[in-house]
């Protein structure tokens, strides 16, 4: 269970969450309801609100794997028929966040495994979309709703977090923190890979190594894996994976089925009953690192923590 109140205080917003693939949602106008009112009950989706100036905006994947946003007017009623869809589904991305900062959208994407981040109106035109340093995370997109001025998180394998600045109406950015590390990562490149799984099921995988790297199969290799819970593996800036990498180490991440990089259908594609194309998955992007030059088996080592232990085990 987790709650929410609008800037304003007048709206209380509470998510029921069963598992990981669906929530109810309950809400409060404190100004006028006693009892709390259902804005959406019993659906096998999933559902975020927030509420800006009266109206409420809800991101789901109901009718859409890969998530789609509405708006609601509460004062003509909340049933789903009152629902009007701003945001259509994208035919690519996942639409895995949004916030209202400046009055606009700010539209947090993945694409590819990666992030993609658009500003659009409240009507949900697209403005502009936010010029990204290369393939990495967004992590955060703060600020206030009605401010201009708004930040923003971007970590990558080889970019340490560096907090943006940036105008919702004019663009633009410029560095307003960056974490300093004694890391040296121009010699490393990142590369995205596809790979097939065992049913011929197309899997991404990101590839951290030298830039140099000779493909003759000699190079120690790590390879990540988690697959589950609907949580997305990202790229992002991890320390420690330097002292492999300036000892010639690889580092490979794959993105399974189970996780949410491509919608819910790709997270219901590794639970349950499907829970074996998580291990088909990884065991194929082993295969695929050692077909194609980057390690050989005895130089290959696994690793994952939670679920992404059950994984390696």
């Amino acid at each position: 269970i987790d709650a929410e109140i609008s800037r304003d205080g007048r709206y209380l917003f509470v998510g029921i969450y069963y598992g990981w693939r669906r929530n109810d949602v309950y809400f409060k106008d404190l100004k006028k309801h006693k009892d709390w009112q259902k804005l959406t009950v019993g659906e096998d989706a999933r559902f975020t609100v927030a509420a800006h100036k009266n109206h409420f905006y809800v991101r789901t994947n109901k009718g859409a794997p890969r998530y789609r946003l509405f708006t609601i007017d509460p004062a003509k009623g909340w049933s789903f028929d009152k629902w009007k869809e701003v945001v259509p589904q994208s035919p690519k991305s996942v639409l895995s966040s949004f916030d209202i900062r400046g009055g606009h959208l700010a539209l947090r994407y993945l694409h590819n495994a990666s992030s993609k981040v658009e500003i659009a109106d409240l009507s949900g035109k697209v403005v502009r979309a936010i010029e990204l340093p290369g393939i990495g995370t967004v992590s955060a997109f703060t600020g206030n709703a009605d401010d201009d001025d708004a930040y923003y998180s971007f970590s990558s394998f080889t970019t340490p977090p560096t907090v943006y600045e940036t105008s919702v109406h004019k663009g633009g950015r410029k560095v307003f923190y960056e974490v300093k590390v004694p890391v040296d990562s121009s010699p490393f490149m990142v590369e995205q890979v596809w790979y097939p799984s065992k049913d011929g099921t197309k899997v991404s995988m990101f590839i951290v190594r030298r830039k140099d790297l000779k493909k003759d199969g000699n190079h120690p290799l790590l390879l990540n894996g988690y697959g589950g819970f609907n949580i997305s593996k990202e790229p992002s800036f991890r320390g420690s994976l330097y002292v492999w990498l300036e000892r010639g180490g690889v580092f490979a991440m794959p993105n399974l089925r189970g996780g949410g990089e491509y919608g819910e259908e790709w997270h219901r594609g590794g639970m349950l009953d499907k829970k074996q194309n998580v291990f088909d998955d990884f065991i194929a992007a082993a295969e695929f690192l050692i077909k194609s030059g980057y390690t050989k088996p005895e130089k290959l080592a696994i690793e994952g923590g939670s679920n992404g232990g059950l994984l390696v085990g």
